[in-house]
């Protein structure tokens, strides 16, 4: 078999699948290629669904996807964020009123995200999922590109204008094709739970900064907080060995004692921390967007937003485009407004990191003197803020909150 498409995407998780219901009704013949079966996640949900951080701008583009509506009723508003440097005496807040938005971001489970685009990508009958599939190999021509798909029973060959990649840190479509990236270990591992203090969370998020990375919580439904804890890898066997009120007894000690003390925590997991970032997101009739175009550290929480704003600017960029969706022309107008973002955001938090764990007096002393002045100073907060909520630059149609139509 050799099908024709418009566009072909390979990986179905939260950004690919953002992706697909945008462009579903837009005209295009569209294939979604994964390695997954294709399932909607069932069952009630547990005490350990993983929270997921959606900045205020991220809800703009759900909005415009009229995919908003469905998460609104389970996600829990970020009104207020606390930074602080742990033992020491610098601190700076955000507030949602001082920026006259209703939330400076949102915190749901990934599985209600999930399920959410599932049942909008369900909807959409004219979209050609192809799953469980491998792409095993990628012909990238001036004209096209054609692929190769291997299915349990079968092999075929799948050509489009365009090929978007959202499969992830471990890219297949990026390796192949040796997109040069940027690449580093931090030698630290985050770990995440779910943790439920004493006192009532406030909708306020808190990060703080440790001498072994930062330490963050995040308001959830339920009383429930998400945890996102950076420990160095020596330490992450056994912390993550500990039992659950050691292992709340030890997060108390690095967090501190500003909600109380904390009275359950639920199943953990870890994952080691690093930077990657492709220094090129095309090639010819090639995008990648998303965890495979970059990965960076979770300081600043902006992994999945910075992965759905390239989804709202390469929808521009193709409607834009509609006579050849996959035109050079097209691909650098695209690289051209999301590289500076994409860039900019990987050095803040790769710099962030760094600063905040060196143990050197002086710039702990300056990083402290920073975070005074900035809570002191209004301009400076605002440009934080709109950073945070993804609000700076050249915003797309959807990330000002219009639909496609």
């Amino acid at each position: 078999m050799n099908t024709d498409y418009d566009l072909m995407i390979v990986g179905s998780g939260l950004v690919g699948a953002s992706l697909a219901i945008t462009l579903a009704d837009q005209g295009l013949k569209i294939a979604l290629i994964d390695a997954n079966p294709p399932h909607n996640p069932a069952g009630r949900p547990s005490y350990d669904d993983r929270g997921i951080a959606l900045a205020y701008g991220t809800r703009r583009i759900f909005e415009a996807m009229h995919v908003w509506r469905d998460l609104e009723p389970d996600a829990e508003s970020i009104k207020a964020i606390h930074i602080s440097d742990r033992g020491h005496f610098g601190f700076t807040h955000l507030r949602a009123e001082e920026e006259n938005v209703p939330a400076l971001g949102y915190v749901l489970t990934a599985r209600r995200l999930g399920q959410t685009l599932l049942a909008h990508l369900a909807k959409n009958t004219g979209l050609d999922i192809i799953a469980p599939a491998k792409v095993t190999a990628i012909d990238n021509q001036p004209e096209q590109v054609t692929v190769e798909v291997a299915q349990a029973d079968h092999q075929c060959r799948l050509s489009a204008k365009l090929l978007v990649a959202a499969d992830g840190t471990h890219s297949f479509v990026r390796e192949q094709l040796q997109m040069p990236t940027v690449r580093l270990a931090y030698g630290q591992t985050a770990l995440v739970a779910n943790i439920t203090p004493e006192q009532p969370h406030a909708n306020c998020a808190y990060e703080r900064f440790t001498d072994t990375g930062p330490v963050a919580l995040l308001p959830m439904s339920e009383g429930r907080c998400k945890l996102v804890w950076t420990v160095l890898d020596d330490q992450a066997e056994a912390v993550m060995a500990l039992d659950g009120q050691a292992f709340m007894q030890a997060f108390q000690q690095r967090f501190g004692y500003r909600l109380g003390y904390f009275q359950r925590v639920g199943e953990r997991q870890s994952y080691p921390l690093g930077l990657l970032r492709a220094r090129q997101s095309v090639r010819a009739r090639v995008v990648v967007i998303g965890n495979a175009a970059h990965t960076l550290h979770p300081i600043a929480g902006q992994g999945f937003n910075l992965g759905i704003r390239d989804v709202a600017a390469l929808v521009d960029v193709i409607r834009e485009n509609r006579n050849d969706i996959g035109a050079a022309k097209a691909l650098q107008q695209y690289q051209a407004w999301r590289e500076s973002e994409q860039r900019v955001m990987a050095r803040a938090t790769d710099g962030l990191a760094r600063l905040f764990t060196n143990p050197l007096w002086s710039l702990r002393l300056g990083r402290n003197l920073g975070l005074l002045a900035l809570d002191a100073m209004p301009f400076a907060k605002h440009r934080l803020s709109r950073a945070a909520m993804g609000l700076n630059g050249r915003l797309p149609s959807l990330a000002r909150g219009i639909p496609l139509g």
